[in-house]
């Protein structure tokens, strides 16, 4: 009896610490922001199995070189630059605006590089 006890406090504490450690990159990344990726990207390579195998690859090594809240921040600083005049500028001109976008271009290229 009280070695079943043990056994279940320790299967239930070994749980814990399985679901305490930190996920890969790619699970960082909300499904809906997956989602939307690889659709734009085969809407704009074609519509077919490989390139649905090329997009997702192509997701995955960014998610593996960008965090999540770094994917988000380029993409923002990426869609307000689109905005004309004094209202998208600080969006296309400021450092940090950037940097961000820097980052992710080059997780991009890595992702070509890799995936097409």
């Amino acid at each position: 009896m009280i070695t079943s006890k043990i056994t279940q406090i320790t299967v239930l504490a070994g749980a814990a610490i399985v679901l305490s450690l930190p996920a890969n990159a790619a699970s960082d990344y909300p499904t809906s922001t997956l989602a939307e990726y690889v659709y734009g990207c085969m809407k704009a390579n074609g519509e077919n199995r490989d390139v649905l195998q090329r997009c997702s690859c192509s997701i995955d090594v960014i998610a593996s070189v960008v965090t999540y809240p770094h994917y988000e921040a380029a993409e923002t600083y990426k869609q307000m630059g689109l905005l004309s005049g004094e209202n998208g500028v600080l969006f296309r001109e400021s450092a940090p605006a950037k940097a961000s976008i820097t980052e992710l271009k080059r997780a991009q290229a890595e992702a070509d590089v890799r995936c097409f």
